[in-house]
């Protein structure tokens, strides 16, 4: 008997089950004889060696310990999906400034900042300005600064400053999930009051909506771009956008550790099964069953 190829599905010690949802996609692997694990990318006692398949689910403190993590990803070698080069260049916001010089997507105007003197000037560029840590994750040191003369950071940066975009507080955020170069749901996602994180720890709300063909289009444009720039297939991505200026534009292309939002999208693991199994050589058959 032929044994079930085996997947390491990588998340991080605070959400050691898996992301949200993930029974959804437990499941999606399962059908296709598929023999998945969720295990903690810092876990000492994990034979990466033994997988078939690594791919980088819900990592969702890789920001507060950047070279651990890009340290471990180069331990993995070639069964990690999408590989450390594209970890290091997507976990630090300076690739929205690569995107925007080397694509023509609409992007969410975006300055780099590497010391105070840089980042109040940049404040002072866009008036009322968006700081965020150039590595951060999960709406970490987000803040929004009305008066670049009187703010004083708290962290030593760097940091990456964009103009805030005032349609984040009545339309929120629009999110396309990508996998294998095609939009296959949307979520929209909501603030909390007062606040521009749309995450759900800061009080943001997710709910699915239809996917729409401007965002679609937008989505498939930018992992597009994203993959002549890092020079690699990139599998899974979400792409994040807010409307800028009257313009669909985009924020984030999340292509490390991009949340699926299975537990309100479910019917995108299915498809995310699908990437995966095709990446392990299966036979149709084994791809689709009933």
């Amino acid at each position: 008997m032929t044994e079930s190829p085996r997947v390491l599905l990588v998340t991080s010690a605070a959400h050691p089950d898996g992301e949200p949802g993930h029974a959804a996609l437990d499941r999606a692997l399962a059908a296709r004889g598929i023999d998945s694990q969720w295990v903690v990318w810092d876990d000492p006692y994990v034979d990466w060696a033994d997988a078939d398949l690594v791919a980088v689910r819900s990592t969702w403190d890789y920001d507060l310990r950047i070279k651990e993590f890009l340290g471990w990803a180069s331990s993995v070698g070639a069964t990690l999906l999408h590989g450390t080069d594209v970890f290091r260049w997507n976990t630090d916001k300076s690739y929205l400034v690569d995107l925007a010089t080397r694509s023509k997507l609409p992007l969410v105007p975006t300055v780099l900042a590497d010391n105070p003197v840089k980042l109040r000037a940049a404040i002072g560029r866009f008036g009322t300005a968006v700081v965020k840590p150039r590595i951060g994750c999960s709406g970490r040191g987000i803040v929004i600064v009305y008066d670049a003369e009187t703010w004083l950071p708290v962290d030593k940066g760097p940091w990456v400053v964009q103009p805030l975009v005032e349609s984040v507080f009545r339309e929120g955020e629009v999110s396309v999930i990508v996998i294998n170069g095609h939009p296959v749901a949307q979520v929209h996602k909501v603030a909390g009051s007062g606040d521009i994180r749309v995450n759900e720890e800061f009080g943001g709300t997710v709910s699915a909506v239809e996917l729409t063909s401007e965002a679609a289009l937008l989505a498939v444009d930018a992992v597009a771009a994203t993959t002549e720039i890092v020079e690699s297939e990139i599998v899974y991505a979400r792409v994040d956008m807010l409307r800028h200026q009257g313009t669909l534009s985009v924020s984030e292309v999340e292509v490390t550790e991009p949340g699926l939002y299975l537990d309100v999208v479910p019917e995108a693991a299915e498809k995310y099964a699908d990437a995966i199994a095709r990446r392990l050589d299966l036979p149709e058959l084994a791809v689709v069953q009933d």
